[in-house]
């Protein structure tokens, strides 16, 4: 290699990337970010208290430092920042669980090349059906990554000032932004439209948390339940859009406008791209991952979004920061 080549170790890295997804979910399956973060520091002591091999223990802490979420300072291994917040179990935003499912996908990515060449899934799709029996799963492990966005969005409302509102949820999920924004204003009450195994899920889920008594449930698919008309106060549409056509965004947020009250307000969250397709990194990527598993879904444009909301007859649309995704608020 002369001196004006560029370096291989890049490529290298990025061709062997599934080592990466395969170290940090067999961390995460033997808590070993909750382990560092209750003082374990060295292999030995990490394969005591994980009763896993000293050899393991070394590998998965090598593969660690590697992919940069463990540090190792003075001989001592410590979580990085990222990996202290996000990594350790039983937090609001522990993605750990999201870790471990998402090992379980890697083999899907063998057919992205034909996925690629004719456009679309060549598999059944399951993400859209009511009876996957992986939902418990799923949507426990998906919900700490909504968990900023809700955050930021109560923020941006207002909603803890805002007194006795109504909030409809469509394809709620886990039922993490109702928990969220009930907890922030206990004056209000939420409606989560999904499907029924789904909605039992997130009732289980915010009777725990203590605001079950003002949060129902209505079940159904979101593409054919009646919204109702002039009943909520805001309305919440996440990680739905990337899995639609810009059609069945346009219906669904014309028929959001008409179910909000005058002045009410739709908030959307998504993984965003900017206009000209330049970034963020997180949603470009993201788009392989709707062509693989949706028939018709992407990551879509500031300007997809912003056509679509006048089209259903919102008038004010802004767009917010809320990593890796962005938050769409339109009145």
């Amino acid at each position: 290699m002369t001196n004006n080549q560029p370096s291989p170790v890049g490529i290298m890295r990025l061709i062997n990337g599934y080592w990466a997804t395969g170290v940090l979910a067999a961390a995460a399956t033997h808590s070993v970010f909750t382990h560092l973060a209750d003082g374990v520091d060295s292999a030995d002591e990490l394969a005591r208290r994980a009763a896993i091999a000293e050899r393991g223990a070394q590998t998965l802490l090598d593969g660690l430092v590697s992919i940069g979420l463990v540090e190792l300072h003075e001989g001592r291994y410590r979580n990085t920042p990222e990996a202290a917040t996000y990594l350790v179990e039983d937090t609001p935003v522990s993605l750990a669980p999201f870790a471990r499912l998402k090992l379980g996908h890697t083999g899907s990515l063998t057919d992205l090349a034909e996925v690629v060449r004719v456009g679309g899934p060549i598999k059944d799709v399951v993400v859209e059906v009511a009876n996957n029996p992986h939902w418990e799963g799923i949507v426990t492990a998906i919900a700490a990554q909504s968990v900023p966005a809700a955050g930021v969005a109560a923020e941006v409302l207002g909603l803890a000032d805002a007194g006795e509102i109504s909030i409809l949820d469509v394809g709620g999920g886990s039922g993490i932004y109702s928990g969220i924004w009930l907890e922030a204003n206990p004056a209000a009450r939420a409606t989560q439209l999904d499907w029924e195994p789904i909605n039992e899920i997130a009732r289980r889920l915010l009777d725990e948390r203590g605001v079950g008594d003002r949060f129902t449930t209505l079940n159904g698919d979101f593409h054919t339940t009646d919204f109702g008309t002039a009943e909520y106060d805001v309305a919440v549409y996440s990680h739905i859009a990337h899995q639609e056509s810009p059609e069945s965004n346009i219906e669904v947020f014309s028929r959001l406008r008409q179910a909000l009250k005058p002045g009410g307000t739709l908030v959307v969250n998504d993984y965003v791209v900017d206009d000209d397709r330049s970034g963020p990194a997180f949603p470009l990527i993201f788009a392989s991952e709707m062509l693989l598993k949706t028939r018709q879904g992407s990551t879509w444009t500031r300007s997809d979004y912003r056509d679509w909301l006048i089209k259903a007859g919102f008038e004010d649309v802004s767009f917010h920061v809320a990593e890796p995704a962005t938050l769409v608020v339109a009145r």
